[in-house]
């Protein structure tokens, strides 16, 4: 009879916990820990600052407890006594001010590294380390390479945008890199969503070089808990966090460093544009850039598309002043995002030299640029009606896999699931200077356009 009483008194004791506090944690305060920083390094994230065939960038996350930390390197081995070798950097510190309170972030390069080696590193301090972690840095050659390439995550990153990261990994395990065109996040200044799409790349991001280029979710409000009077009223800039999480070359136009830059490897001049920022002083910079590019292949990114692919979107100042340089200067691919759906596009001229900013274009059997417009979140807009892509989707999560050969470009589309959606390689001409020749491998699988175009 007591043993009954007590679990009585018990079950009796629990009905009197209010049940709203434990619905609160669940809601809002279990985010809060999960994507809270500790003395040791989380968010760990290689980059490219400067020549990858000969050093890396790396950064990361601490409390505001670590005010000095360190990287450790080292040439891989295949047992563990390559850690008897490892030589030690001081990082860069500085403190960020967040929506969920102030964190330090971590930076610094391995420079004097060798080309094609494959290397070991670890970021902390004290008893505070990540695990050990590899990269292989370039060739300084040109050699065959693969990336991976995503257009914007930005919503429920976490819950949706994980298994297309992790599916395109296992798609392409030989990925030398991941391209992000803009719009990683919603809000670019709200921590919980980094929170998510660090948690969405995990130990990837800290193997695999990130390349990216600021999408207009990148630009926020810039205050730490703005009111929604505040949100409507403010002026949006570039987050906070951009410079400080993304160590890329300061080659840029004054005032759009890390944001607007160029990096050679491996036979490639790839270059990446701002399109929320000064169309026209960039395009004075882009011209330089291509004019001078000693590379046989030439890849431009930037988020808002030159050609859109769905409804309502257009972007005549692009095709105005970026385009006619595209053409001039035979710029090879151009990977874009922002549209929430997806186009790809044959071989493209501007029509009337540059002069006309409509949306029509001049497919070209011979001569002209491919542009791919994509999404891999699943945030979706409605297709346009009428435009010149080869190959569309709407409602599709995707990524694309690139590899770039001294001779050739291969181009493929998967959907979230594995599925070859569409491809294409691009063949460079023999002649010097001569037109591309571009090889349609659009897969059979069913058009993904949306019941509205099927009517």
């Amino acid at each position: 009879m007591s043993h009954c009483f007590c679990i009585l008194s018990v079950i009796f004791s629990l009905l009197l916990v209010p049940f709203s506090a434990p619905q609160e944690i669940f809601a809002g305060e279990a985010d809060r820990q999960i994507y809270q920083p500790t003395p040791v390094p989380d968010r760990i994230m290689l980059t490219w600052k400067q020549d990858p065939a000969h050093t890396q960038s790396v950064t990361w996350r601490t409390d505001t407890s670590v005010n000095e930390c360190f990287g450790e390197i080292a040439v891989a081995g295949e047992g563990p006594d390559f850690v008897k070798s490892a030589r030690q950097l001081k990082a860069e510190t500085s403190e960020l001010k967040t929506d969920r309170g102030n964190y330090h972030f971590h930076a610094l390069t391995f420079t004097d590294l060798e080309p094609d080696t494959l290397y070991a590193y670890r970021v902390g301090a004290g008893k505070n380390w990540s695990e050990w972690l590899q990269f292989r840095t370039l060739s300084d050659k040109a050699a065959p390479i693969t990336f991976i390439y995503f257009g914007d995550a930005q919503n429920q990153i976490k819950s949706l945008w994980s298994r297309v990261i992790r599916q395109a990994v296992l798609t392409a395990p030989q990925a030398r890199f991941l391209l992000h065109a803009g719009d990683l996040v919603n809000r670019g200044n709200k921590d919980e969503e980094w929170g998510e799409w660090n948690h969405s790349g995990g130990w990837l991001n800290g193997m695999l070089t990130n390349l990216a280029i600021p999408g207009n979710h990148e630009y926020d409000v810039n205050r730490v808990n703005p009111t929604a009077e505040e949100k409507q009223a403010a002026k949006k800039h570039l987050t906070r966090r951009w410079r400080q999480r993304f160590e890329f070359p300061e080659n840029g136009p004054s005032g759009m460093k890390e944001t607007v830059y160029y990096l050679d490897f491996q036979g490639i001049r790839f270059i990446g544009l701002n399109s929320m920022e000064d169309i026209k002083t960039q395009a004075k910079w882009l011209e330089t850039v291509l004019k001078e590019n000693p590379n046989r292949w030439t890849i431009v990114t930037h988020h808002h598309p030159i050609y859109s692919v769905s409804e309502g979107r257009d972007n005549p100042e692009l095709r105005k002043h970026w385009q006619p340089l595209y053409d001039q200067y035979q710029v090879d691919l151009v990977l874009q995002g922002h549209d929430h759906s997806y186009g790809r596009t044959g071989l493209v001229l501007q029509r009337n030299s540059g002069q006309n900013t409509g949306q029509k274009s001049r497919r070209q059997s011979a001569g002209g640029t491919v542009y791919a417009v994509s999404v891999s979140g699943p945030k979706m807009y409605e297709l346009k009606a009428e435009n010149d892509f080869l190959r569309r989707a709407a409602e599709t999560q995707l990524y694309q896999v690139i590899t770039v050969e001294p001779q050739e470009i291969r181009y493929q589309a998967f959907t979230a699931t594995g599925t070859l959606y569409d491809a294409f390689t691009l063949r460079k001409n023999s002649r010097q200077g001569g037109p591309n020749e571009l090889i349609n491998q659009i897969p059979d699988t069913p058009d993904r356009v949306g019941a509205a175009e099927k009517d």
